[in-house]
């Protein structure tokens, strides 16, 4: 099995041109270095999966119950750690480094990360309600939520009603994205588009 998944963290985000002169924009993900920390097999956990470890740790947050995980390894302790399930862990080994040469121009991605926090957000704001008409003498109806259909009948707010509340900060998933180009030697893999979260945010980018 070749790994077709890896623990990225976003650059940030500019254009580029094609060859007719037309720009589109990209993000730039830092796609790896990942290590193989640990491989799981139905024999030994019930389960196959390939635990992948991204970004070194400071020496001084490291536990020692950590420590012994990443030695059987062969790697240094990293900060973070995704476990993507397979069926097939073959030509995988622990402490192998993979890089954003696993991705390759043209290759479409999901990329998932948690989207950008917004605080507490009006109705408006967060559902893209269009408010009360703003002409007739109606002066207080502009930015109201209406009616929320409580009433005699059912007598409370249902569960799930479009109201104010945090917006945000959830985990996102974006498919279909395309890779434009890729910089082996430095790691770095220029998706078309968007992807969720700020700048430095964590990411898990898989192929589809």
């Amino acid at each position: 099995m070749a790994i077709n998944f890896l623990i990225g963290r976003k650059m940030g985000m500019t254009r580029v041109f094609d060859e007719l002169g037309s720009d589109f924009p990209v993000t730039i993900l830092e796609a790896g270095p990942c290590s193989v920390t640990q491989i799981k097999s139905t024999k030994a956990d019930g389960y196959s999966s390939v635990q992948l470890g991204f970004l070194g740790k400071s020496d001084r947050h490291i536990k020692k119950a950590e420590k012994g995980h990443f030695e059987k390894a062969g790697v240094s302790v990293k900060y973070i750690l995704k476990e993507i399930s397979t069926d097939n862990v073959q030509g995988i080994d622990l402490g192998q480094n993979i890089g954003a040469d696993v991705f390759a121009i043209g290759d479409l991605v999901t990329v998932s990360g948690i989207s950008k926090g917004k605080g507490f957000a009006g109705h408006m704001k967060r559902h893209g309600f269009s408010g009360g008409r703003r002409s007739h003498g109606k002066n207080s109806v502009m930015r109201k939520a209406g009616s929320v259909g409580a009433g005699t009948s059912p007598g409370r707010v249902w569960a799930g009603t479009k109201m104010a509340g945090r917006m945000g900060n959830e985990k996102v998933s974006i498919k279909n994205l395309e890779v434009t180009r890729v910089e082996k030697d430095k790691n770095l893999v220029f998706i078309k588009g968007a992807v969720p979260g700020a700048n430095n945010g964590i990411l898990y980018i898989s192929k589809q």
